[in-house]
């Protein structure tokens, strides 16, 4: 890196584009300084609406942008492993929104790419990096919760039907599991790992993608974490962590800024209050923090959320995939 701001240049103009690029702004130390297309005309609407210095009319010119420390990659999902791989190959450290990519196979050559090549890469799972959930690992490690016997959790919301949605395009990668269920798949991972059975349910909707899915994870300790996801209904978005010497209860919204209840089996409730969140951030810029701490560091991953991980997880929604029939054109 060339200066001591870490500088971020944007793949996507679309919503996550969008607030994250809010976001930033509240880091002293981080900015974005570029954004890059597949058309002039959006990256220099994206450019003017946020400020953005320079707007690049495809990625190839984002990526040859000398100003641009990290590529933060927000298409679509299926367009996640070819701009990954066109950062990589530049030398550009990586941010790519969840899910990594479509499958596991393709996040597998990622990650080769980026270790071969010694460049940094992390995957955008913004609740990981959350002070509400940095506090809870910090419970866990303490093994103030005994032996963990169940994780649930939820995140369902309610979407209008419209086949030209990506939500609801199989082209696009669309369904619950991918966009909405990978997050509480991605917190059964920080709490428990990675699961060894797994059984899972869905119903399909109009288009083929998964409208809603539920699933079991077991744990050869015995374990088991109860998950799902809907874009069906608005659902209470809760997330519970259940040991042996007490529980963790996190409010709604569990995987946004929020706040949460350590129940000892013995004693009196401890709560924990998340910090005020202005209106208008959401919480994205803990991950781009996360990102340029690493990158000062001289890491090329997070330990925070290893890339070994990531690809797990991916292998996990694959195996969800197989047992509900969710299919995408070219996998």
């Amino acid at each position: 890196m060339s200066s001591s701001t870490t500088r971020f240049g944007v793949i996507g103009t679309g919503g996550i584009a969008s607030v994250m690029t809010t976001d930033i702004t509240l880091l002293p130390d981080v900015e974005v300084v570029a954004v890059g297309s597949r058309t002039e005309e959006s990256a220099a609407r994206f450019a003017r609406e946020h400020g953005v210095p320079r707007a690049h009319g495809s990625y190839a010119d984002l990526m040859a942008d000398p100003e641009v420390d990290v590529v933060y990659v927000a298409t679509p999902h299926p367009g996640h492993q070819e701009a990954a791989l066109l950062a990589v190959e530049a030398g550009k450290a990586l941010l790519v929104e969840k899910p990594f990519t479509m499958d596991a196979a393709q996040a597998r050559t990622v990650v080769d790419a980026a270790r071969a090549r010694g460049t940094f890469v992390m995957e955008a799972m913004w609740p990981r990096f959350l002070p509400h959930m940095v506090r809870v690992r910090e419970i866990l490690a303490s093994g103030a919760l005994g032996e963990i016997v169940t994780v649930t959790a939820d995140h369902g919301q309610w979407f209008a039907f419209d086949p030209q949605h990506r939500l609801f395009a199989p082209e696009l990668g669309g369904g619950a599991l991918l966009d909405l269920g990978v997050y509480p798949i991605s917190f059964a991972s920080m709490v428990l790992g990675t699961p060894a059975r797994v059984s899972a349910k869905a119903v399909m909707g109009p288009t083929g993608v998964d409208a809603q899915t539920s699933m079991v994870f077991e744990y050869d300790s015995g374990a088991h974490a109860v998950l799902t996801t809907t874009m069906r209904a608005a659902s209470p978005t809760r997330a519970v962590i259940v040991g042996t010497e007490g529980r963790i209860e996190i409010d709604t919204t569990w995987y946004a800024p929020t706040s949460f209840t350590f129940h000892p089996r013995q004693g009196e409730p401890e709560r924990y209050a998340g910090e005020k969140q202005p209106r208008e951030h959401k919480g994205l810029r803990y991950e781009a923090a996360e990102v340029a701490r690493c990158l000062r560091e001289g890491l090329t991953e997070s330990p925070v959320l290893p890339l070994d991980e990531t690809v797990a997880i991916m292998a996990t929604m694959d195996e969800v995939r197989a047992q509900i029939g969710l299919t995408y054109p070219g996998l």
